[in-house]
């Protein structure tokens, strides 16, 4: 099979190799991490790698995407799945640990994506802090949903800081501030062009931006990227994208939201023709207002290290497997695989 590598930039050099690599990784790891919980309130917690299949909590992603699935010799009941994400784990964690408004958790969550097209920017390894945050009623609103963008944000930039007065080879490229645009209005400013062109325009143009409104149709009948009906609210959620120099193009670093109450859940499994799933476990327990209203995402860690260590290949900072043909090909660039 051909695996499609976007351009790699020609004269490519890493600015650190492998050691130094593995030392700056967990130097950014550590310092987001620790702003992340402050800025945000949250304490850590152990998450699971697999879940009970057929419960609801896994994330269907797309709903095309084929979970990793084993049976276990002590579990003779049910088939166990790799987790694809914690987005339905994460809320009912919150009510079974009793948090309270305005306290969060977050978590190092592990998944693979069998499914995934590797490229410069996707392994079958997903790394990324989840987080999720307990709010009321009445903050499930847009005015929450900016001001949690802006406090994430400033993590972002904190580490940027701390990273160049570290290394002098990385300098601050991330604009003051970070530019809010929905995707309808993304659509209506650039209408000839798909969904991925318009993300690396608008980015071009600002350097960090925030697309908000994403998984409902646009007035063209199209969507502007697929999300799962039963977590995000599709009018109060969105991705958090930078322009990246070294890869020229639009990278996401964060899909976030305030998730869905009792009305939205409704309300999007009909959209999504997925009303059978009202009698699972996790979708009854938003049905039934068992499950505290929240506001939650993730942030990729071998996304945001990209991002910082300039590296054109997410390979370069995470381990992982390659067909025959990247690999060559990355060898050819003085790209160095971990």
């Amino acid at each position: 099979m051909e695996h499609h590598m976007m351009p790699i930039i020609k004269g490519y050099k890493p600015t650190l190799n492998l050691v130094e690599t593995e030392i700056a990784i967990k130097a950014i790891k550590d310092f987001f991490e620790d702003k992340l919980a402050q800025e945000l309130n949250l304490t850590r917690v152990s998450a699971p790698i697999f879940v009970r299949s057929g419960r609801g909590l896994n994330d269907n992603l797309n709903g095309i995407e084929r979970p990793v699935a084993f049976d276990a010799k002590s579990i003779d009941d049910s088939i166990i799945e790799v987790v694809q994400s914690l987005a339905k784990w994460k809320r009912m964690a919150l009510a079974r640990y009793r948090f309270k408004a305005g306290e969060g958790l977050y978590t190092d969550m592990n998944a693979i994506r069998r499914d995934e097209d590797l490229d410069n920017t996707h392994s079958m390894y997903v790394d990324q802090w989840d987080w999720e945050k307990i709010i009321t009623k009445e903050e499930r609103k847009e005015a929450t949903l900016v001001d949690t963008v802006k406090k994430i944000y400033e993590v972002f930039k904190a580490t940027e800081r701390y990273l160049s007065l570290r290394y002098s080879q990385f300098e601050e490229k991330l604009p003051d501030d970070i530019h809010f645009i929905t995707s309808q209005q993304l659509e209506d400013k650039y209408p000839n062009l798909t969904s991925k062109e318009r993300e690396d325009s608008i980015a071009k143009e600002y350097g960090a931006v925030f697309i908000m409104k994403i998984g409902g149709a646009l007035k063209s009948g199209e969507k502007h990227d697929g999300r799962s009906p039963d977590y995000d609210d599709w009018e109060l959620n969105g991705d958090i994208i930078f322009w990246n120099p070294v890869l020229k193009r639009a990278f996401e670093v964060s899909s976030m939201g305030i998730r869905v109450d009792e009305e939205v859940l409704l309300k999007q499994l009909k959209l999504a023709h997925c009303e059978d799933r009202t009698s699972l476990q996790y979708h009854s327990a938003v049905l039934d207002r068992k499950l505290p209203y929240t506001i939650g995402g993730g942030i990729g860690q071998s996304r945001i290290c990209m991002f910082f260590l300039r590296k054109a290949h997410i390979g370069e900072v995470q381990a992982g497997i390659w067909p025959e043909d990247i690999i060559e090909r990355c060898e050819e660039r003085g790209i160095m695989l971990l």
